[in-house]
């Protein structure tokens, strides 16, 4: 049994600041889902759980064998990314996916369907593509944005990262705006349990 040696009162304040950080970090995701309903936003996700790193040496694209790719725990977090948007009934425009197969089966496992965007490919391990892709991929917005639904991205870290600053964890879901003047501004941070 836990057994609480300091008075109470002098607990009150840390106590009080867990429970307003819980407060505020379901807040913000529970208004974060409330807007996308409206529509209108590039919705990036780093694809799910897929362990370890990069790539094998004999890494191909055309061959998922040789890949690093889902995990069991990553195929399911991958189907509850989906039924969050369909429980929410989220409005979805379209969705794009990066060519890597852990991307892919994120994809169709979360939407049932998707295109394949070369601009979404990791360029992990091939750092002189960082700028091209990342150029390419803001073309591609400025020339898609999402209208009446939503726009979906699955991706990369790297490629997360390199537009918006952040750092995102496997399945993690990146709300973004884009101005006119192509800023990008990240909106809000979510991550569904699976």
């Amino acid at each position: 049994m836990l057994q609480i040696k300091q008075p109470l009162h002098i607990l009150w304040p840390f106590l009080i600041g867990i429970a307003l950080a819980t407060v505020n970090a379901f807040g913000v995701e529970h208004e974060g889902w409330e807007a996308l309903k409206k529509g209108g936003y590039i919705i990036m996700i780093r694809h799910a759980v897929a362990p370890g790193g990069g790539d094998p040496p004999n890494f191909s694209l055309d061959d998922c064998t040789t890949q690093r790719n889902l995990s069991d725990e990553g195929r399911l977090q991958a189907q509850a990314l989906g039924e969050a948007f369909r429980q929410r009934q989220i409005p979805i425009d379209e969705v794009y996916s990066s060519q890597w197969c852990r991307c892919k089966e994120t994809a169709q496992l979360a939407f049932g369907t998707y295109k394949e965007l070369p601009a979404l490919n990791s360029f992990f391990e091939y750092p002189d593509l960082d700028v091209r892709q990342t150029e390419a991929m803001v073309d591609f917005l400025q020339q898609r944005r999402p209208h009446r639904g939503n726009l979906i991205l699955v991706t990369h870290q790297v490629n997360i990262t390199a537009l918006t600053d952040v750092f995102p964890s496997q399945g993690e879901i990146i709300v973004i705006t884009m101005s006119a003047d192509t800023q990008l501004e990240v909106i809000v941070r979510i991550k569904v349990q699976d």
